[in-house]
């Protein structure tokens, strides 16, 4: 018995652990996931999403403050890659124009990508990645709410750091203010610094890659892009590197709160579909639920007519002529 109670002790946590890495949740979806009802529910949390970045414009002061503050952390445990990466991509332009590129567009690409091929090859799995991604980015609201962080690209110059989107603004589609389009920077909240969604998006791309991907490229994609994402918005000084850190523990928590939303979402479906009437639900006693009840038909006889159960009143006596079961020719005669 001891030789069968050690494999059983440690299967236990590997059972546990593979329960929340494989992001599946024991209440599968009860109906059909549909396109036509997944694009308008991401769109809207995108949406609101967009909405909530907007309108959770902190003051001024207080984001300089919060974004100093980090930095200050940033320099005690010598942290800050920012600065050197910041000087590389101004220096360079072959490589601050593409992370320019990158960090103005992939997110918006790959995030979606990923979303449409998760859903058509990889459907049983596709409801928990997506309510992880929701939530995740939920979370990343509140903290632009709590939190208004000025990015290091709009300190002071005497902090040392180059906004490169304005430097190379000439090779985009953005100005100097974000990386929004030009004439559309007022529109965006740039102090929505803390988390890092660019990165917490890419290690949720990075995890769906290495996860569900079944080509070595797929799973070398799923480490590089997280990690090059990384690089990249401290390059462009659009982040520090406690942000990019920040982004990945919000995709942390949203992915151990995953299976709670999941079970809270089809509770709700539940109870909605509980105050909705339906057919089988309807009286027994209004009819009987098979068509043809009563209805027989005798040889040749094509069309059905309703006749009085035997057991019932005026039944036939045993013996009953032939005649008697159609429509008063006789059987014979047919």
């Amino acid at each position: 018995m001891p030789q069968t109670d050690a494999p059983r002790a440690e299967a236990a946590p590997r059972a546990r652990l593979r329960r929340w890495t494989d992001l599946r949740n024991s209440a599968a979806p009860h109906a059909r996931l549909r396109w036509w009802t997944e694009l308008p529910l991401i769109l809207l949390v995108y949406a609101s999403y967009s909405a909530g970045r907007l309108l959770a414009r902190g003051d001024t002061s207080s984001a300089v403050h919060h974004g100093l503050e980090i930095l200050r952390i940033e320099k005690v445990f010598r942290l800050n890659a920012e600065h050197p990466l910041n000087r590389l991509f101004t220096r360079e332009a072959w490589l601050g124009v593409p992370a320019d590129f990158w960090y103005a567009s992939l997110h918006y690409l790959v995030t979606p990508a990923i979303l449409i091929w998760l859903f058509r090859s990889r459907t049983v799995r596709y409801r928990a990645a997506r309510t992880w991604l929701m939530t995740s980015t939920f979370i990343g609201l509140i903290g632009f709410t709590l939190l208004p962080t000025c990015p290091p690209r709009l300190l002071s110059p005497g902090h040392g750091f180059v906004d490169t989107m304005a430097q190379y603004s000439s090779y985009g589609w953005w100005a100097g203010e974000a990386s929004a389009p030009r004439g559309l920077g007022g529109m965006t909240n740039q102090y929505a610094a803390m988390p890092s969604l660019h990165v917490g998006w890419a290690l949720w791309c990075g995890v769906m890659l290495w996860r569900y991907g079944r080509t070595p490229a797929a799973k070398v994609a799923g480490v590089a892009y997280p990690l090059l994402t990384t690089i990249v918005v401290m390059g462009t000084a659009n982040h520090y590197f406690l942000d990019a850190v920040a982004g990945a523990c919000v995709m942390g928590v949203g992915l151990l709160l995953t299976p709670f939303v999941m079970r809270l979402a089809d509770r709700l479906r539940t109870l909605l579909g509980d105050r909705i009437p339906r057919v089988s639900d309807a009286p027994r006693g209004a009819g009987s639920s098979i068509v043809s009840a009563g209805c027989q038909t005798s040889t040749g006889e094509r069309i059905p007519r309703q006749r009085e159960s035997r057991t019932g009143p005026g039944a036939a006596e045993p013996g009953a002529s032939p005649t008697d079961a159609g429509d008063g020719t006789p059987a014979a005669a047919r």
